[in-house]
């Protein structure tokens, strides 16, 4: 379990401060936390590509626990509503193990490709998942007492395409975000990796 700390301590940490930042402004479609959270989807790849799938799903438990407990606290603060809690620990276990599984899959091929693949699929998931389940009108009867009509107001798509509801162009900017991220991790993917690897090689 000591081997995997780093990668519940990273976890938890991205976690945190996803829900703490998610609640402060970058611009008209975006959040703070749209930012950090993506860099759940690094740290999971981290994990499979050294550890294998078992240990990171131990690593994305840890990170929906510290979702599932940062929930409660601030549903007591009044930070947030059951349906946004609901969609967010759906959003993040369902985008994980998609993320592991398609890791997984294409393990043998190029370096490069698992963990983009994997996050881009598991972005599209998290992104589908989180904002229909937390404002998509028609899911509205489950959750009676949240009132999402703001979110589902007619605006043209990130300021410039057809006319839809807010929470579309608020998922579109977030996924965008995720893949520009999916792309960039890339980097710090193959650094940490590598250097890990060559640790446990010396270990052993």
């Amino acid at each position: 379990m000591s081997r995997l700390l780093p990668g519940v301590i990273a976890m938890a940490a991205i976690v945190v401060a996803s829900n703490i930042l998610v609640q402060h402004l970058l611009g008209p479609w975006l959040t703070w936390g749209a930012i950090t959270y993506p860099i759940s989807f690094l740290v999971t790849d981290i994990m499979n590509r050294v550890y294998g799938p078992a240990a990171a799903r131990r690593v994305v438990l840890a990170g929906f626990v510290t979702g599932v407990l940062c929930s409660l606290v601030a549903a007591g603060m009044d930070k947030t509503t059951l349906r946004i809690a609901v969609a967010s620990g759906a959003a993040f276990l369902s985008a994980q193990l998609m993320d592991i599984a398609v890791f997984n899959t294409l393990r043998k091929y190029n370096w490069w490709l698992p963990p983009l693949a994997a996050s881009v699929v598991g972005s599209v998931v998290d992104t589908a998942l989180f904002f229909s389940i937390a404002f998509a009108a028609q899911l509205a009867v489950l959750f009676p007492a949240d009132d999402v009509s703001w979110a589902n107001e007619p605006v043209r798509l990130l300021g410039l395409g057809p006319v839809l509801p807010l929470w579309i162009s608020l998922a579109a900017a977030d996924w965008l975000v995720k893949f520009a991220q999916a792309i960039l991790a890339l980097v710090p993917f193959r650094i940490v990796v590598g250097n890990l690897i060559q640790r446990r090689a010396q270990i052993h």
